[in-house]
């Protein structure tokens, strides 16, 4: 069965479980810190896609303290958790909170950078290049697209120790055996190749691979 993102209860304990289901999840965030540090300039404007309960923004909020923010998130619960989470490094109001799609934005081309981490793989292979087409058409020129996703198995042994690497991390037996059953429901895994391809088809000049952390990868788009 797929998650319930608006369920409270799955809502209140993601932040933790999220941890233990995605290896090196701490360390792909500071990757993605020092690619905006390098990519951005001081007074930067950026839409995150699926800000869930807020962390990336939190960490961006804090260490960007020009910037501003407009977040979208397709769950009620998920968005009002965001809020609260950020709202002590928030007093200057610079998020802009929408529940909703960031395709209400692709006529309007106002960010220097768009993130989607842990959200394309949620994405129908059909509707996948419109995702990543709207994207691009909310950007800037010369702006970034960051995403971060679960890329298809290339062989068994490759399932397996992402299983393994889960129950290191902290995740129980049946919660591992959870996430096998979810991955036929929840996700639309592309390969790398196919990822690549894709983001060249919406439009992207430039693609390259920022992370691999087993089957997880991280792309940089330019546009």
């Amino acid at each position: 069965m797929a998650k319930d993102f608006c369920n409270p209860q799955v809502v209140e304990g993601y932040d933790l479980h999220i941890r233990k289901l995605i290896p090196g999840y701490q360390l792909v965030h500071q990757q993605i810190l020092a690619i905006l540090q390098a990519h951005l300039s001081q007074d930067a404007h950026v839409l995150i896609v699926g800000v869930g309960t807020g962390y990336e923004l939190g960490y961006l909020l804090q260490a960007f303290p020009r910037f501003r923010f407009t977040v979208t998130e397709l769950s009620q619960p998920m968005l009002d958790k965001a809020k609260d989470y950020v709202a002590l490094w928030n007093n200057d109001n610079r998020v802009n909170f929408i529940l909703g799609s960031h395709i209400d934005f692709e006529h309007s081309p106002q960010f220097d950078a768009v993130l989607s981490i842990l959200v394309t793989h949620f994405i129908p292979f059909e509707h996948k290049l419109e995702f990543m087409q709207a994207a691009r058409r909310c950007m800037k020129m010369n702006g970034i697209f960051l995403t971060f996703d679960l890329t298809q198995f290339s062989f068994k042994q490759e399932a397996e120790a992402l299983q393994q690497m889960c129950l290191m991390n902290g995740l129980l037996e049946k919660q591992v055996q959870a996430m096998q059953s979810r991955m036929q429901d929840d996700f639309y895994a592309l390969s790398t190749h196919e990822t690549f391809n894709l983001l060249r088809e919406a439009g992207f000049v430039q693609v390259h691979s920022f992370t691999q952390v087993l089957s997880y990868q991280g792309f940089i788009a330019e546009y």
